[in-house]
């Protein structure tokens, strides 16, 4: 397969030139069989409906892909996702502070605080580290290798000119042209303890977005409405609208329910969710540590004879 108008070799179903960035068109005899098993499957379907709903989020079926300046792939899905990305020389990719997992040696690194000031502030306020890193291949192609720090998936979302909103933690790596703000989700949030800050991604090109288990997508026909924990939210279409509630009505009911703040989306629209809640599995594992009051409890062993 070549680049119809620069010539370079591209992988197979790639959806933009690696070497010039042109994006490649779908190919007509293609459309009505692949798209097919995309809304079987989940992955790769577009939601009906017009304006930025109509874009969907777009994710390789085969975790691989390339677009302007590099190429990646997602490895050891779902429990142990690694992010691999190749720059050509010069290109560059941001990345969450302590996300680099490898990189070849003439991949240099650079760690500033994007935004200045208040946006550091902003990002720290939000549960996120106040640095971003930026990695740039040096003198020729480089690779670079991402994970979260927990157990999880990876989805490379190629955006082209959409807007996203993530879950702060869910944010691990994006193309160097991507606009990234965070955004305050609510006094709800707040008094809740959910402490819900959402990150606002903009632009063309890759998102790499982490999840704590696997990632289940769910689609929103106009006018539907699907309530989630806001602690299995990983992101969502901005055209999606939602509001912040208690799961139950009345405070007795919220606390027997085990639950405490939710989102409530109304469609059109698609949005990514973790199968499991890294809160929870944390108060899962709170007993099994002891407390710093403990004492004298568990083992005392006397070594000094």
């Amino acid at each position: 397969m070549n680049c119809p108008n620069c010539g370079a070799v591209m992988i197979s179903g790639a959806q933009f030139c690696g070497a010039c960035g042109t994006r490649m068109p779908p190919p007509a005899q293609e459309s009505s069989a692949s798209e097919a098993p995309n809304v079987s499957s989940g992955w790769g379907a577009t939601p009906g409906g017009g304006g930025a709903a109509g874009h969907g989020i777009h994710i390789d079926a085969d975790a691989r892909g390339q677009g302007r300046g590099y190429s990646f792939e997602i490895l050891h899905q779902p429990s142990f996702a690694l992010a691999v990305v190749r720059l050509q020389a010069e290109q560059s990719i941001l990345a969450e502070a302590g996300a680099m997992v490898s990189m070849s040696a003439n991949v240099e690194l650079q760690s500033q605080m994007k935004g200045g000031l208040m946006g550091a502030l902003k990002r720290a306020v939000g549960g996120e580290s106040a640095f971003v890193s930026t990695f740039t291949a040096r003198g020729g192609p480089g690779e670079v290798s991402f994970a979260p720090g927990a157990p999880g998936d990876i989805a490379a979302i190629e955006l082209s000119n959409q807007m996203f909103m993530v879950q702060s933690s869910s944010y691990l790596a994006g193309d160097a042209s991507l606009t990234v703000d965070t955004k305050w989700g609510g006094a709800k949030t707040f008094f809740g303890g959910e402490g819900l800050f959402v990150m606002q991604v903009s632009g063309t090109g890759l998102l790499l977005l982490t999840s704590f288990g696997a990632i289940h997508r769910k689609r929103l026909d106009a006018g539907e409405r699907y309530v989630v924990d806001t602690g299995h939210l990983v992101a969502w279409e901005a055209s999606l609208q939602y509001s912040l509630r208690k799961a139950a009505s009345g405070f007795f009911r919220t606390m027997v329910s085990g639950e405490g703040i939710v989102a409530e989306f109304t469609g059109p629209g698609e949005l990514l969710i973790q199968t499991r809640n890294l809160a929870a599995f944390a108060g899962l594992l709170k007993p099994f540590f002891p407390s710093q009051g403990s004492g004298g409890s568990g083992f005392n062993i006397n070594l000094s004879g």
